[in-house]
């Protein structure tokens, strides 16, 4: 029996709110999707969901009830923009905040039902470092952090990449840069959270570019579209599509790194 296809999982953070993760998850999906792969996207705030408002999207289902046993995760499934498959989190519900270890990783294990439709898993993370937050980083494979040129967004970038390098052992982390007005300026930013990680952690930070500041993005959220949908030749559109080449690129997972994680049973030899 063949072996089943390992699936790339993609966790979005960056400690800080209001550095456009949600967007950067949407448009990324989007722009993975016209290449041709499956792409699910997660929305991880669990009480504070976005992504349905984000989108216009109506959901009659969401996260809330996978984990009441109330449905299954593909009953809470919403077609999204671009092809992609959104999983959407309830908002305003301060039980979904405080779920147990348990229930985090039968939520986690849930995603295996989804493992034969699905190429890619884009997790939007919510802001902070909340154990919620580090129960979908360190189940995920890849973890990108978007930063913005703000003194608040570098402190809380170092402080989540702190806490996962010093309590968990990860210690490779890809940074995108966004909103600022150039690439010159992405990699200012880039080399200011090293120079900070170098001196007092070990951990190797990744630059995979930028997304710049673009009106087209604002017009596009106003309007409850994506911004690859609504501009597809936007700035900000097509730095998202020079993103998704790179990540298309990295290495799909091989073996199991001995802690929970999403679709594991995929890289355990039967």
């Amino acid at each position: 029996m063949s072996k089943p296809h390992p699936v790339q999982v993609i966790a979005i953070s960056g400690g800080k709110g209001g550095v456009g993760k949600s967007n950067v998850a949407v448009n990324l999906g989007i722009a993975l999707s016209q290449k041709g792969r499956r792409v699910v996207l997660l929305d991880a705030d669990l009480g504070l969901g976005n992504i349905d408002v984000l989108l216009g999207i109506t959901a009659n289902r969401n996260i809330q009830d996978v984990i009441a046993g109330e449905c299954d995760l593909r009953d809470v499934l919403v077609d999204g923009p671009g092809g992609i498959k959104i999983v959407p989190a309830s908002s305003g519900t301060q039980r979904m905040t405080q779920l147990s270890s348990l229930e985090h990783a039968g939520l986690i294990n849930a995603f295996s039902e989804l493992g034969d439709q699905i190429d890619v898993l884009i997790v939007d993370t919510a802001a902070g470092i909340s154990d919620s937050v580090v129960s979908f980083l360190r189940a995920s494979q890849e973890l990108l952090l978007v930063v913005c040129d703000e003194p608040t967004s570098i402190t809380d970038a170092y402080a989540l990449i702190k806490l996962m390098n010093r309590d968990y052992g990860t210690n490779r982390f890809r940074i995108l840069a966004n909103q600022v007005r150039n690439e010159q300026e992405g990699r200012h930013l880039f080399e200011k959270l090293t120079r900070v990680t170098e001196r007092f952690l070990d951990v190797a930070l990744q630059y995979v570019g930028i997304v710049p500041y673009d009106e087209a993005v604002k017009k596009a959220v106003q309007r409850q579209r994506a911004v690859l949908d609504a501009y597809p030749r936007a700035k900000a559109s097509l730095a998202i599509k020079s993103l998704a080449e790179k990540v298309d690129s990295w290495p799909l997972p091989q073996s199991p790194r001995g802690h929970l994680e999403f679709f594991v049973e995929r890289l355990v030899e039967v």
